[in-house]
């Protein structure tokens, strides 16, 4: 015997049936944002309400600490849970990281409380709002945010970043605030003293190609894996093909296992010459050239064509992640590298 319900749901269009649905999950996914955007404007007035009423106390240290505790005492008594000591301080913190609630509202729409929070652990203030306005451009999850900010995300390019409402309203991004090293290559789950081909490291990345992607930075598309340019001086493969639709040009990657070499540049300065030749359309900036090994080298930056090229780079990859004072010193000591290889423009 059918079920009455079965009948019911025979009857109605499948068309008509999904789009209900959809209208349902699009108004219950506006109702969630909706109530998170209040919350998130509700914790940024409390921390404003905080730092004004601290600025009236005669010790602002021990004021400050005084006035949060017992706030949090009356709050959590009367509204219970989400006001504790910790949860103020952070509210605080809001406050101070984004001080134009303005900003708060046009820039941070598509973030939760979760995502301010995870960034306010950042104690650089510009680093910070970089982080957050790009979290939010970038629709970054929680968890890709987290693992930006533990890898030094920020601080990685060739050139701190703008704020992204200046590079919107500018137009004008220069490559430098977009490309980094070193690039972190984790997700690849190499295990320590690992010995892996250039191939493997090739197939490991295009299988993990969206945590690729995202490392890689702001506005970039896959291309080709082992793209193929025929030439009369024989036929070429370049390892990986990407096109940046922010800086409006191909990005070539060759990927090198070991210390880069002289011949590694070479290479790369006929990839990229060529690719502008055969490959490069009208409206396209000029190629940009990456080798990407597990070791830079100063005097290659120095004493190569990188030197004399506005479009060739170097830049290590880490198959493992390091502690964050190795990876502080990794982040100098490829800027060092970077200003070696630009001294020209000093």
């Amino acid at each position: 015997m059918r079920d009455k319900n079965d009948t019911i749901r025979n009857s109605i269009d499948a068309s008509f049936l999904r789009e209900v649905k959809n209208i349902v999950e699009q108004g219950r996914q506006q109702a969630y944002a909706s109530v998170s955007q209040l919350m998130i404007e509700t914790y940024w007035k409390i921390g404003e309400r905080i730092v004004l009423q601290e600025q009236k106390g005669a010790n602002r240290a021990e004021y400050g600490t005084q006035l949060i505790s017992q706030l949090s005492e009356e709050l959590t008594r009367t509204y219970g849970k989400g006001f504790s000591k910790r949860n103020l301080q952070y509210f605080r913190s809001f406050y101070l990281t984004f001080n134009d609630l303005e900003i708060v509202h046009t820039r941070v729409r598509n973030l939760s409380w979760s995502h301010i929070r995870t960034v306010l652990r950042v104690d650089d203030i510009t680093a910070a709002r970089w982080y957050m306005l790009t979290a939010s451009q970038e629709m970054w999850s929680v968890r890709t945010l987290d693992r930006n900010i533990s890898t030094q995300y920020y601080e990685r390019h060739f050139k701190q970043p703008q704020l992204v409402e200046n590079t919107e309203k500018d137009n004008n991004v220069d490559k430098l605030e977009i490309l980094k090293s070193p690039i972190m290559a984790e997700f690849l789950g190499f295990k320590q003293n690992t010995d892996f081909t250039e191939t493997e490291l090739e197939k490991g990345l295009i299988q993990h190609l969206q945590d690729f992607l995202v490392e890689l930075g702001r506005g970039f598309a896959f291309v080709a894996r082992q793209q193929h340019i025929f030439t009369d001086a024989g036929d070429f493969y370049i390892d990986l093909v990407f096109y940046n639709y922010i800086l409006k040009c191909f990005v070539l990657i060759d990927l090198k296992k070991g210390q880069i070499t002289h011949q590694d540049v070479g290479q790369m300065d006929m990839y990229v010459r060529m690719y502008d030749d055969l490959k490069r359309t009208e409206g396209d900036n000029p190629t940009i050239g990456i080798v990407l090994c597990s070791e830079t080298s100063k005097d290659i930056a120095r004493y190569s064509i990188l030197r004399d090229s506005d479009n060739l780079f170097a830049a290590k990859y880490m198959p493992l992640m390091p502690t964050e004072e190795e990876l502080r010193r990794e982040i100098e000591a490829q800027k060092e590298l970077f200003n070696l290889q630009n001294e020209k423009i000093k």
